[in-house]
């Protein structure tokens, strides 16, 4: 894997503290929250596989998002697209973890709406948490927001029962990413924790 720039580290720093409290099932109101929030910062990537979508979690420009668009082979190199505001921005793989199926791409420096980020504390998990996903439309039908609860999966993974595309974000009731989504799945997808990202990225830089 290649070592990461600076601007990889970003996703670190976009974080906010979990709460003492995990809150039960979203309300309507939360549903609302995490919609305003995916629509000002999910993205689609267009990579030289395929497109998926992706989220700013850096606000200089990195997504977070599925391995599908991208692979190994293309770390370092310019070969992705990230639509922003009906533009088609030109993007830099910055990592492709196979093990994870996640990547990082960036969009060209400038400023755009990162989410916040909640990590788990050590030793928490994702199982049981309630956490809200926006299901694509179909047809005539609009996208819309809904929270399913985590399942446990091999680690460390979690399946959530919410059909959403690989590089899906998934956030909690205060609109802030929790997992992403590396894998559909017969009932649902499979779903990495953000803390599992951050791991990643810290031994990435590690000389």
């Amino acid at each position: 894997m290649s070592r990461l720039s600076p601007l990889a580290l970003a996703l670190c720093l976009v974080t906010l503290p979990a709460s003492s409290a995990d809150p039960g099932k979203p309300s309507r109101a939360d549903l609302q929250r995490v919609m305003e929030q995916h629509s000002r910062s999910v993205v689609t990537v267009n990579g030289p596989r395929r497109a998926s979508p992706g989220v700013f979690v850096g606000s200089a420009g990195q997504v977070l998002t599925s391995m599908e668009p991208v692979g190994l082979e293309y770390v370092g190199l310019n070969v992705a697209t990230v639509e922003h505001e009906g533009q088609a921005l030109p993007a830099r793989v910055l990592l492709a973890n196979v093990a994870l199926k996640v990547a990082v791409v960036a969009a060209p420096d400038g400023t755009y709406p990162a989410v916040p980020v909640r990590l788990l504390k050590e030793g928490d998990s994702l199982e049981g948490r309630w956490v809200v996903g926006v299901v694509p439309g179909a047809r005539n039908r609009p996208a819309k927001p809904e929270a399913a609860q985590a399942t446990r999966a091999p680690a460390p993974f979690y399946d959530v029962p919410l059909a959403l595309p690989p590089g899906s974000p998934l956030f909690d009731s205060d609109g802030r990413v929790v997992a992403v989504v590396v894998q559909r799945t017969r009932r649902g997808c499979r779903v990495l924790p953000l803390g599992e990202v951050k791991l990643t990225l810290a031994s990435s830089n590690e000389p």
